[in-house]
């Protein structure tokens, strides 16, 4: 196996490297691409920078240019002016240099033909450029993200490889401590085999020894062997296990109290959703409900009449569980009355079930339901069919276990524990349901109380069904965990027939057998004699010569009357006591039974009662221990001084006695009353604890929606700080655009007014400056600066201030 696991890790490892070289030369060539991009990049950038350089010692060149040109727009307004009156010298002189205007004027054709040409190679390289630039830049961005991409993937790939390459190597070291366990458990085991076939051997050898033994024995001294018949061995009266009887009138006990919680839950869930249909979605104080929620409400005001039921079967059958019974599946009659209720209160959930679906769907439907109450609403409706089908399998379950009582062959013995096992785990089934349905109904509830219609009837409805839902899960709870602590003892001790018996007893056979228990107990207490008691040898002989003695015999004789009267005096009044005993313990066995059925208003009426009942009683021991010792002083024949002096003293003790025993009685009833006292405020205490607890969980809540708001109201005051911050950067932006504009406005004023000098001089002035002028505004109008050197323009505006001279 260690070798398999090697191979395999070897082959994942050379896989893992190919794909590894593969990835890293894919991750060099993209990184070489992207190295050559970048290099491209920089030249174009220092290219750009050249260009731009150029562009700006132009566009300072045309500025001065322009403002000379301004210079000779003045100086030929002045010229115009002396040009009136040396009008005849300039024609002389325009005649002489015509030759050097016309070169001029051809030069000047020359330089502006070539700036246009400049100005359009260069706009078609700058816009060439960009283009460039920006494909070279998107390029490059796309290969950086394929290259993370390629990294990243590499990454993963070597974590992961690295992780299933560690996992690998766990996985061996731990198979192979693993098998050395084994192996070393495979050696304990062919060892324990070994000591177990020699005991094996030896069992055998004396089981054999014994089986021939009792053989013999058997075919010697029995006549008749009823054993070997199952319907014979039937009829065999068990031994009879005291402990196991009383250990299942306890559980017995334990289930009921556990049932008459689960019974209280049930009614209070049943009676507050009734409530809750009736208020909402529509309250049936302002308006009228729907006819589906009217047929639902009067089938949940008939549960009492299917619930309380449930309790009453769970009584029968722990008062047939008595000390002197044999309890098994067979004999258990009042299990098949208890099934029967739970069969009526499955009929019933069945009945009410389409109707409380239809109701949760009519919930969906209104108007005031919000999409989160409405999975709240859809999840319940799944609960409740749960909730359904765990009360019939519990119904399944409990009707297998009733079936021995009332057909012999309607359970095997071998299902009996599966039975039982299943029931464990459908009360842990139940549960989880019921915790479900408990979170469920609290999420609801919250939902319902931000309802913008929720009124106080509805929040108080809703926490009294939250709080019989919990009460039902716990009662439930405690149930499951009683019915998974116990199942070993109902497993082992399913049921307990005759020695020697192969099957379980039928009901037929089970009754007959508890008949012959009575007769046996009955022959058993008939054979059971007190012995008379008898005086002891040496106090005989010692009593004979006493009365030997006629002195000694009178006195001896005195002596043993009066112990005899104050014997008898006890033996009456303990007598009395004891019968007086056993009918306080019968009263309180009686109210006993009443307080399990009645409520605790009942309890206050049972102490009542008692109150009244107990100073009968102690009259009636007051008169009756009164009457037992004057009957024996009649009796006596003793001097009268000597029975006055008795009574005075009998009478005085039994005063003290009875006033005792007034006294007792008394602090019995007060204590009776304190312990109902006790047990509602006990009871006023838990539902104290439940308030506390549902009131803890609402400040939860409460603290929770707080959180919430202040991490709302933060995150709202950081986005408004932000959205004030891009604002103002906003509007610097746009004074910066808007100075722009105006700058260009001013710009574009100034052109205009120099456009219009132009035209203004245009009558007075040649071709040529026209041109110039022209030339010099639409540079200044398209910002296209005129390549020409400084000193060249100086040039030319001087020879033409000597031509316009």
């Amino acid at each position: 196996m260690s070798s398999t696991v090697g191979i395999l890790q070897g082959k994942s490892l050379c896989l893992l490297r190919a794909q590894n070289q593969v990835l890293k030369k894919g991750v060099v060539d993209e990184q070489a691409n992207s190295a050559s991009l970048k290099e491209q990049l920089k030249m174009k950038d220092q290219s750009l920078r050249k260009l731009q350089q150029e562009m700006d010692s132009l566009t300072f060149r045309n500025q001065q240019l322009a403002k000379r040109v301004e210079l000779l727009q003045d100086e030929l307004a002045l010229s115009e002016a002396k040009g009136k009156k040396n009008k005849k010298s300039a024609e002389s002189s325009s005649q002489l240099s015509q030759e050097q205007k016309s070169v001029f004027n051809e030069d000047l054709q020359k330089k502006i033909e070539e700036n246009e040409r400049l100005h359009i190679l260069f706009f078609e390289a700058d816009e060439q450029h960009k283009r460039l630039e920006a494909e070279l830049r998107t390029r490059l961005e796309v290969l950086e993200t394929d290259a993370a991409q390629h990294q990243a993937v590499v990454d993963s790939l070597t974590r992961k490889y690295t992780d299933t390459v560690e996992k690998l190597q766990n996985d061996k070291a731990k198979l192979e401590i693993k098998s050395q366990t084994l192996e070393r458990e495979a050696k304990d085991c062919r060892l324990r085999t070994e000591e177990c076939q020699q005991q094996l051997k030896n069992l055998q050898a004396a089981l054999g020894s014994r089986l021939e033994e009792s053989l013999c024995i058997i075919n010697e001294k029995v006549p008749f062997n009823d054993t070997r018949s199952n319907r014979y061995n039937a009829l065999n009266v068990p031994l009879h296990n005291r402990r196991y009887q009383l250990k299942l009138r306890d559980l017995a006990g334990q289930a009921l109290a556990f049932v008459q919680e689960l019974v209280t839950a049930l009614l209070n869930f049943h009676t507050y959703t009734e409530q809750k249909v009736q208020i909402f979605p529509i309250d049936s104080a302002t308006d009228a409900i729907s006819p589906l929620n009217q047929k639902f409400s009067q089938y949940l005001h008939e549960n009492a009449s299917y619930v309380r039921p449930l309790e009453e079967g769970m009584l029968h059958l722990f008062e047939s569980i008595t000390e002197d019974t044999v309890t098994v599946l067979e004999t258990a009659v009042k299990l098949k009355a208890f099934s029967e209720h739970l069969a009526s209160y499955l009929c019933f959930l069945r009945k009410i079930l389409p109707y409380q679906l239809k109701s949760l769907e009519e919930e969906c439907e209104s108007s005031l339901c919000t999409a989160a109450l409405r999975a709240r609403n859809m999840e319940l409706q799944r609960d409740m069919k749960r909730f359904t089908a765990v009360f019939e399998k519990l119904h399944t379950y409990v009707s297998l276990l009733a079936l021995p009582s009332t057909k012999p062959g309607g359970l095997l013995r071998t299902n009996y524990g599966l039975v039982f096992t299943n029931i464990a785990a459908t009360l842990h089934g139940f549960h989880d349901t019921l915790k479900d349905i408990s979170k469920h109904y609290s999420q609801k509830a919250t939902l319902e109380q931000d309802v913008p219609t929720a009124t106080q009837k509805l929040i108080t409805t809703n926490d009294c069904i939250l709080s019989s839902v919990v009460a039902l899960t716990n009662g439930v709870g405690k149930i499951a965990s009683f019915f998974s602590n116990n199942l070993d003892h109902f497993t082992t001790s399913l049921s307990y027939g005759p020695k020697g018996g192969t099957e379980f007893i039928s009901p037929l056979s089970a009754e007959c057998m508890l008949q012959y228990k009575k007769k046996a107990v009955a022959y058993m207490k008939s054979l059971k004699k007190p012995c008379a008691d008898s005086v002891p040898y040496e106090e005989a002989l010692a009593n004979r010569r006493v009365l030997l003695s006629s002195t000694e015999s009178r006195e001896g004789l005195a002596q043993q009357v009066q112990q005899s009267l104050e014997k008898i005096a006890k033996l009456e009044q303990e007598k009395e006591h004891w019968m007086l005993e056993a009918q306080l313990a019968k009263i309180k066995l009686e109210k006993e039974n009443q307080k399990l059925k009645n409520s605790l208003s009942g309890h206050l009426t049972e102490t009542i009662q008692e109150r009244s009942v107990l100073p009968n009683v102690a009259e009636q021991k007051k008169e009756t221990t009164e009457k037992s010792p004057r009957e024996p002083i009649k009796s006596t024949s003793l001097a009268p001084d000597v029975e006055s002096r008795e009574d005075l003293i009998k009478n005085h003790y039994m005063a003290r006695i009875a006033e005792l025993t007034s006294h007792l009685q008394l602090a019995d009833s007060k204590s009776v009353h304190f312990h109902a006292e006790c047990r509602a405020l006990a009871k006023r205490l838990s539902l104290a604890e439940k308030s506390k607890e549902s009131l803890m969980e609402e400040l939860k809540l409460a603290s929770q929606n707080t959180s919430r708001l202040q991490d709302e109201l933060m995150t709202t005051k950081r986005s408004y700080e932000d959205q004030l911050s891009m604002m103002s950067d906003h509007l610097c932006s746009m004074n910066e655009t808007l100075t722009k504009q105006r700058e260009e406005i001013d710009t574009l004023k100034m052109t205009s007014k120099v456009s219009c000098q132009v035209l203004t001089l245009g009558t007075g002035c040649s071709s040529e400056v026209l041109w110039i002028a022209f030339g010099i505004s639409a540079t200044l109008l398209f910002n296209k600066p005129i390549h020409r050197s400084l000193a060249s323009w100086e040039k030319k505006f001087q020879t033409w201030s000597c031509m316009f001279q």
